[in-house]
C-alpha cells in the first residue's frame, strides 16, 4: 500500500475525539483553515503498521448529519464530496462508554453512505466504575463494523485502533436502516428520479438545503416525475428518520450492552449540584479565577526575572563582542531587546493556557457554560456565547470564529461585536507589565497580592463591559431571532498530561511565533525610525547637548545619556510621536507611549517590545525592560512617568480598545461586511481614550 490513507475523525462534542486525535498524532500536526471559511482545520500524521501513512482530519465536534451550524457543515461537505482530495477512505466515529446512545446516530448515518466506518469507543476505563459492560463481538456483529474498545487516559487499545485503520478494506459498508423505510414512496420516487445516486447521499443533500440555507451546494435538478416535498415535510422526514435510527440502535444495544446502575460509584451528581449551585457556583468560579491570576504572578517571577536577566545579557554581550557600527546597534538596541518584550511573558502566557485546558480537560468547563447561561440571557445572549467569550481569554479571533456555532445571527453577531472586550492573552504582556509599575508589591491581608487583585479586576471589567454592550445591543439591533442552548455536561475527570501538555505547546508556540514575526519587523522598522532623523537638530546634537549644557560641568556618562535623549527626540520617531503627543497628553502618556499605542495596533503585545526598543536606542545603560520603564521621568511633572494615574488610564485605554487589526480583518470575514468592524474600530477607540481620560484627570 503505497497510497497515504485518509482518515476523517468524527464525533459528538467531548467524547474525547481530540484525546484520540493526539494519541495517534502526537505533537506530528499541525491548524489552519478550510480553504474559504474560517472553521479551524487540525490534520496529523500517524504511522501505521507496515510503514503505511495515515492523513487523519479532526473534523468539527456534531451531533448528526443534519447540519446547523456552519462547522458542522464542514463535516457534511466533506462527507458528500468525493472528489475532495481530503475525502476519507475510512471514517472513525469516536463515541464514549457511557453516551453509546446518542454517539452512534452520527455513526449510523455514515455508515449509511456507504464510506468505511470504524466505532471506536473511548473511555473504557470507565466501564467498572460506571457499572457497564459491552459484548463487543455482537456489536460488531450488528453494526456491521470493527469496533476498537480504547481508554487514551490508559493509553490502551490505540495499537489496535491503527491496525483497523490500515486494515479498513475489511470494513463491512452494508448500511445499517434502510433508507425506504422513512418513506418507502417517496424514496421508490427518488430513486426512479436519480437511478445512479447514492439515495442516502442525495437525501443528506436536498435535506441540509433546509436546515442550513447559507450552503452554495447547487440544487439537485428537476425530474418530471419526481415531486419535491415541501421544507414542513422534509422537516417531518427528518424526524421519522431519527426516530427509525434510534430503533435500531435500541435494538442493538438491548444486547450489546449492559448497564448496572447498582454497580457504578459515581460522585458526578453530588459534584453538579455544588458546582452548578446559584450562589456557590458563581463563588466557586470566582475563587478559581483568583487563584489562576494570583498563580500567574506568584509562579511565573522567577523564570520571568532570568528570561529579563538573559536578554539584557544577551543585548551588552553583543555590544561587547561584535565591532561598533549599525548592525551591532540594531541587534542589541533594536531586534534582542524587541524580542525581549515578548519572550519574557512566556511563563504568564504557558501557565494561563495551562490553567485553561486543564478546566476543559476536567469538564468543569462545560459547567461554567451552563453556569454562565444564566447571566447571559438576561443580555440578550446564550450559554454559546460563553464558549467565544472565554476563548477570548485567549485570543478574540479564533473566539470569534466560534461563533459559528450559535444559530442564530442576532446573537451571533452580537458576540461577536462585544468579544474583543474580553481581555486576551495579547493584553496580558501590557497588563503585566505596567502592574508591576504602577501597582505596590504588597499582599491583602497577608494572602492575595494587589497586583493579582488588579489583574482579576481587568478580566472582570472586560467581561462586563462585553455582557453590557450586549444588552444595549440586543436592543438596538432589530434582528428577529429564536435560539434554544443546549450544552453537553461531560463526565469529571483527571485532566491528561499529554492533552494538556500538547495544548500549552501548541497555543504557546502560536502566539510567540505569531507575535514574533510581527514585533521582529516592527523592531526593526522602528530601530531605522529612532537611530536616524533629518535636519541639524539630529545630525550635529552632540555639539547642541554640549553647548546647552557647557555651564553644568556633566559627567561624561550623564553627558551621552542627553545626547541619546536630544537625538531620539529629533529622529523621524520622535517627530512622529511629537506630533501625535498633543492628542494623547490629557491621557498622561508622552510621545513614546503614543508611538508605542500606534505601533501596537499590528499586534498589542508588541507595546512592550515597541518601548523596549525606543528606550534602548542610542543608550549605553543596557537595562532591564522594567527598569528602564521605570526611569522614565515626565518632562512636565518631573516625576516618574508610569505612576498610578497614567498606569490606570493605560491600563484601561488597553482594556477598551480595539488595538488588533488582525481581529478586524476576522470581523469582516464573519460578517461579510466593513460596517461592523469600522463601528468596532470607531466606538471602541472613542470609548476606550474617554475612560482613559476620565481615569487620569480624576487620579492625577
Amino acid at each position: 500500500m503505497s497510497k497515504q490513507i485518509n482518515v476523517a475523525l468524527i464525533g459528538n462534542p467531548n467524547t474525547g475525539k481530540t484525546s484520540v486525535f493526539n494519541a495517534l498524532t502526537g505533537l506530528n500536526q499541525k491548524v489552519g483553515n478550510y480553504p474559504g471559511i474560517t472553521v479551524e482545520k487540525k490534520e496529523g500524521i500517524c504511522k501505521l503498521p507496515r510503514g503505511v501513512k495515515a492523513h487523519i482530519i479532526d473534523l468539527p465536534g456534531t451531533y448528526s448529519l443534519n447540519a446547523s451550524s456552519l462547522d458542522e457543515n464542514v463535516v457534511i461537505e466533506l462527507l458528500l464530496n468525493r472528489n475532495d482530495k481530503d475525502f476519507p477512505d475510512v471514517a472513525v466515529v469516536v463515541s464514549d462508554v457511557e453516551n453509546l446512545k446518542r454517539n452512534l446516530l452520527i455513526f449510523t448515518q455514515i455508515k449509511d453512505l456507504e464510506i468505511p466506518t470504524l466505532l471506536v469507543i473511548n473511555m473504557a476505563d470507565r466501564m467498572d466504575y460506571k457499572g457497564i459492560s459491552l459484548d463487543i463481538d455482537y456489536l460488531e456483529e450488528h453494526l456491521n463494523t470493527k469496533i476498537a474498545l480504547i481508554s487514551t487516559r490508559k493509553n490502551t487499545g490505540i495499537d489496535n485502533l491503527k491496525h483497523l485503520i490500515a486494515n479498513y478494506k475489511d470494513i463491512s459498508v452494508t448500511p445499517c436502516i434502510n433508507a425506504s423505510e422513512i418513506d418507502k414512496t417517496y424514496f421508490e420516487n427518488l430513486r426512479k428520479a436519480f437511478p445512479n445516486q447514492l439515495i442516502y447521499k442525495l437525501w443528506l443533500v436536498i435535506t441540509q438545503d433546509v436546515n442550513f440555507g447559507k450552503t452554495d451546494r447547487k440544487q439537485i435538478e428537476a425530474v418530471d416525475d419526481f415531486k419535491t416535498k415541501s421544507k414542513a415535510d422534509l422537516k417531518r422526514l427528518q424526524q421519522k428518520e431519527t426516530i427509525k435510527r434510534y430503533q435500531f440502535i435500541n435494538n442493538v444495544l438491548k444486547l450489546g450492552q449492559t448497564i448496572d446502575v447498582s454497580q457504578a460509584k459515581d460522585l458526578r451528581s453530588r459534584l453538579d449540584r455544588v458546582l452548578t449551585h446559584k450562589i456557590w457556583g458563581y463563588l466557586i468560579f470566582f475563587v478559581i479565577l483568583l487563584t489562576i491570576f494570583q498563580a500567574i504572578y506568584d509562579w511565573s517571577s522567577i523564570p520571568q526575572d532570568f528570561i529579563d536577566s538573559m536578554f539584557t545579557s544577551l543585548s551588552q554581550w553583543t555590544k561587547d563582542i561584535l565591532p561598533q557600527g549599525a548592525f551591532t546597534n540594531l541587534l542589541a538596541e533594536g531586534i534582542i531587546p524587541g524580542l525581549g518584550g515578548i519572550v519574557i511573558f512566556i511563563p504568564q502566557i504557558a501557565f494561563l493556557f495551562l490553567f485553561i485546558a486543564v478546566l476543559e480537560e476536567s469538564g468543569y468547563m462545560s459547567r461554567v457554560v451552563f453556569l454562565m447561561d444564566r447571566v447571559m440571557r438576561r443580555f440578550g445572549l446564550s450559554g454559546k456565547s460563553v464558549v467565544p467569550l472565554i476563548s477570548g481569554t485567549a485570543c478574540a479571533i479564533p473566539a470569534i470564529m466560534a461563533t459559528r456555532n450559535i444559530e442564530s445571527w442576532k446573537e451571533r453577531l452580537i458576540t461577536i461585536l462585544v468579544t474583543p472586550f474580553i481581555t486576551c492573552a495579547a493584553r496580558l504582556p501590557v497588563y503585566l507589565i505596567i502592574i508591576s509599575l504602577v501597582i505596590p508589591d504588597s499582599r491583602f491581608m497577608g494572602l492575595l497580592s494587589y497586583q493579582a487583585l488588579t489583574l482579576m479586576l481587568l478580566y472582570l471589567i472586560g467581561f462586563l463591559t462585553a455582557v453590557s454592550s450586549a444588552y444595549i445591543l440586543n436592543k438596538i439591533l432589530k434582528i428577529k431571532s429564536k435560539t434554544y442552548f443546549v450544552v453537553e455536561m461531560p463526565n469529571y475527570k483527571l485532566p491528561m498530561f499529554k492533552n494538556v501538555a500538547i495544548t500549552v505547546i501548541e497555543k504557546t508556540k502560536s502566539f510567540v511565533f505569531g507575535a514574533g514575526k510581527i514585533i521582529l519587523a516592527i523592531s526593526i522598522i522602528l530601530w531605522f525610525l529612532a537611530s536616524y532623523g533629518p535636519g541639524e537638530q539630529f545630525n550635529n546634537a552632540e555639539n547642541i547637548v554640549k553647548t546647552e549644557y557647557i555651564s553644568q560641568n556633566l559627567s561624561n556618562e550623564l553627558l551621552q545619556q542627553k545626547i541619546a535623549s536630544h537625538k531620539l527626540e529629533h529622529s523621524f520617531i520622535g517627530i512622529t510621536g511629537r506630533a501625535i503627543e498633543p492628542s494623547i497628553r490629557p491621557l498622561g502618556y508622552d510621545w513614546k507611549i503614543g508611538i508605542a499605542i500606534v505601533s501596537s495596533f499590528a499586534a498589542r503585545e508588541v507595546f512592550v517590545g515597541t518601548l523596549a526598543t525606543i528606550y534602548s536606542v542610542g543608550s549605553d545603560d543596557v537595562d532591564t525592560i522594567t527598569n528602564r520603564m521605570s526611569k522614565e521621568i515626565n518632562p512636565i511633572t518631573g516625576g516618574p512617568l508610569f505612576n498610578f494615574a497614567s498606569g490606570i488610564s493605560l491600563l484601561l485605554f488597553y482594556a477598551f480598545a480595539m488595538q488588533c487589526m488582525s481581529t478586524l480583518a476576522v470581523v469582516k470575514r464573519e460578517t461579510n461586511s466593513w460596517k461592523w468592524p469600522t463601528l468596532q474600530l470607531v466606538i471602541m477607540t472613542a470609548f476606550a481614550y474617554i475612560v482613559a481620560l476620565i481615569a487620569f484627570q480624576l487620579l492625577k
